[in-house]
């Protein structure tokens, strides 16, 4: 048997966001005991998933144990990486292939959450912290992200913690935004929850600038990116996706999607 890590990232035309997501990828390999590891991207950004896998058959891999580099349960994880999979798989029948989930609900982001919110300055206080997320028509995202704000709701219990999106499902952060109310001086959190930002970070301090003309005290968080506790979380899909306990992460074609508890 010779074990192997297929990283895929989502890929970018920034390549800013390129470089950071390489990077990432590459940071995690010292952490794993495998004998391959190969990085790779769903689109705009070389090499293709193809691509990474034929890498691993060439150099051996009998096991190929793909991981992707996603936040948020959606259609890319559920549906395009999975295709891809099934592609390439045909040409290898013989290589076993295990798939893994999207990081999604998992208690290390939530520290990652809370860490960017206490860098902005929380000590505790009643505040109002919006937590948002990129949005997408595929339920999951939206279960992905208010399950994240209870989680931050637990740990922070004098905040108000306020779920919403960028786009593609409700309720979107602007409203949301428009919405609150001078309350006692209440301090307003904009907590971006996103791998990469570019113009989406200066859409988000655009909406803050005219917020802060209603509201006294909004400070917008950094965005989580690759805050360390986000890597602790990616290393517990990767080393769950090589173990394969009980074959739950057996890739099952391009209908796949992994949801074992």
């Amino acid at each position: 048997m010779k074990q192997a890590v297929l990283y895929v990232g989502h890929g970018s035309r920034v390549k800013e966001a390129q470089d950071k997501a390489i990077s990432f990828m590459r940071s995690c390999m010292p952490l794993v005991e495998a004998d391959i590891q190969e990085i790779c991207f769903l689109e705009l950004t070389d090499p293709s998933i193809e691509e990474g896998f034929e890498v691993c058959v060439k150099k051996g891999a009998t096991h190929i144990a793909i991981v992707p580099l996603l936040l948020l349960t959606a259609m890319h994880a559920k549906s395009d990486i999975p295709v891809e999979i099934e592609k390439v798989k045909k040409r290898f029948p013989q290589v076993k292939v295990t798939y893994g989930r999207p990081i999604g609900v998992n208690q290390e982001v939530t520290k990652a959450v809370v860490a960017r919110i206490e860098e902005a300055g929380y000590r505790g206080e009643r505040a109002r912290i919006l937590l948002i997320g990129r949005g997408s028509s595929d339920p999951d995202v939206k279960r992905d992200v208010f399950g994240i704000a209870d989680d931050v709701r637990s740990i922070l219990p004098r905040a108000e913690v306020l779920p919403c999106f960028i786009t593609a499902c409700e309720p979107n952060y602007r409203d949301v935004l428009v919405q609150l109310t001078a309350d006692d001086h209440t301090p307003v959190y904009i907590v971006p929850y996103l791998l990469f930002t570019g113009i989406l970070m200066k859409e988000i301090e655009s909406e803050a600038d005219q917020a802060r003309e209603r509201l006294q005290d909004v400070r917008v968080c950094r965005y989580i990116g690759f805050h360390p506790h986000v890597k602790a979380a990616y290393m517990e899909r990767v080393q769950e996706t090589i173990l394969n306990k009980e074959d739950a992460f057996h890739f099952q074609g391009e209908g796949h999607a992994s949801s074992p508890s």
